[in-house]
């Protein structure tokens, strides 16, 4: 059976690598010193790309994978992807949105009352 290659924009947390590398061929762009070399030797195993909402996607990288299926970004927005090329192509994106709204006003809230009732000034 062939071996599907995940390319890895961005580091991410040692569990989650660990299990990728366990059932794909992981790939790790940041540890390459030569990018386009890289992708060009591994541009025909690469079908799925990892990434967050810092790491972007260029066109010519789109391009570069030709059989790219899909790109998944742990990030709550789409701000640097290409969601038009994707289409075309046929690629799937996915992102988590919403997953952190509570949890951000839930701070949000708790830091204006932490400003209100002064208690950083009385830790």
């Amino acid at each position: 059976m062939e071996s599907i290659g995940v390319l890895m924009l961005i580091l991410m947390n040692s569990y989650l690598e660990q299990e990728l590398q366990r059932h794909y061929n992981l790939f790790k762009l940041w540890t390459a010193p030569q990018k386009r070399q890289f992708i060009k030797e591994h541009a025909t195993s690469i079908r799925t790309i990892i990434k967050n909402a810092f790491a972007g996607i260029d066109a010519k990288l789109i391009e570069a994978l030709q059989r790219l299926e899909i790109v998944s970004s742990f990030s709550v927005k789409v701000d640097k992807i290409d969601l038009t090329k994707y289409k075309e192509k046929g690629i799937r994106v996915t992102y988590t949105p919403d997953v952190l709204t509570e949890d951000v006003t839930d701070l949000a809230i708790g830091l204006m009352l932490a400003v209100l009732r002064r208690l950083c000034e009385s830790d």
